[in-house]
């Protein structure tokens, strides 16, 4: 099926070319979001007729997708999932989630404009693609973790494996501790055993000496 775009389409062409595309993809995506018009002479006429206030209306779109690309780019959201100690998600991070987390946060973005090659199915700190306008793409940041101070920790560079790592160091260390603290106590007790043996040895011969 031919289609003229009306704007540039990543990987299909630029505004005013005529190309070839599945039926479904021009029936599901590119005419009913208006990027495309069947390629028809009648449709020809209209497109070159209105060539040029597409062309201001792509301008338009193309400096107001810039300037939110210049606030999001480079922006991390944190998102709080459960994961086991392994750090695998109980379920999955997708397109409307990494959308929703920056439109928590004031930034204007539609699950369609998210760019994700699969669905993010691990704690740890990713990056997402944000395609704003067909000339403008940004990224910016999930931190996905099991709480605010994970996501915290993560933020600085650490990731789960490190912190499963340090927690077991940590207990390991709790518990070389607590049997050190066994140990002098036993040792206490057994010196304090000695000298009160010593002390009945010493009374004994005192009175025998009697």
């Amino acid at each position: 099926m031919q289609v003229i775009l009306l704007e540039r389409v990543a990987k299909l062409g630029q505004m005013g070319d005529i190309v070839d595309v599945k039926a479904g993809y021009a029936r599901n995506f590119l005419l009913p979001q208006g990027k495309a018009l069947n390629s028809t002479e009648a449709n020809q006429k209209v497109f070159d007729a209105q060539k040029a206030q597409l062309e201001a209306r792509n301008l338009e779109t193309k400096k107001e997708a810039e300037a939110l690309a210049d606030k999001l780019g480079g922006q991390q959201f944190i998102v709080i999932r459960q994961a086991s100690d392994a750090g695998a998600l109980y379920g999955s991070v997708t397109t409307r989630d990494a959308a929703d987390a920056a439109t928590a946060e004031g930034f204007s973005v539609d699950r369609g404009q998210i760019v994700l090659e699969r669905p993010i199915k691990e704690l740890g700190v990713h990056e997402v693609t944000v395609r704003l306008h067909a000339e403008v793409d940004t990224t910016f940041t999930l931190n996905v973790a099991r709480s605010n101070e994970e996501a915290e920790l993560q933020a600085s560079g650490k990731s789960i494996q490190e912190l499963a790592a340090e927690a077991e160091a940590e207990a390991e260390f709790e518990i070389a501790e607590l049997f050190d603290d066994i140990g002098a106590a036993a040792s206490e007790d057994e010196e304090l055993a000695e000298a009160v043996e010593a002390e009945a040895e010493d009374a004994g011969e005192d009175e025998d000496k009697a």
